[in-house]
């Protein structure tokens, strides 16, 4: 699977934004995909997960509420829109698939392939 995240830039406090990953050389209605996110300085972090079926999806603490993670299986993509947008929600994006999940859908080991990241900057 190669996943392919855009949309990320620079937002104002309290502003929205939308990233999108695009899978492409899988069945990709067969993945759990995610997002995950890595600020300056600090290890990468769950942010969002959705389950094949769009049945589930599940969020850090620190986005519940401002973020959703949705997947459209007609065009191979996923989305994070972001509201309320935060200076702590500065980071790099990545969007995560794998087949299966092993235990919590958060745990970074359970994720097989990832796309190359993009960068959101929140300005206060």
């Amino acid at each position: 699977v190669q996943l392919q995240a855009s949309g990320g830039g620079l937002v104002q406090a309290g502003g929205s934004l939308r990233v999108s990953c695009a899978a492409s050389g899988a069945t990709f209605g067969s993945y759990y995909m995610a997002w995950f996110r890595q600020a300056p300085g600090k290890e990468r972090e769950f942010v969002a997960a959705i389950s094949r079926s769009l049945k589930s999806t599940y969020y850090a603490d620190s986005v519940k509420g401002r973020f959703t993670i949705s997947r459209d299986n007609t065009k191979n993509t996923i989305y994070l829109q972001m509201d309320t947008l935060k200076p702590e929600d500065t980071a790099v994006y990545y969007c995560a698939a794998t087949p299966i999940i092993s235990g919590r859908e958060a745990s970074e080991q359970n994720y097989l392939y990832w796309g190359q990241g993009t960068l959101v900057t929140v300005s206060s």
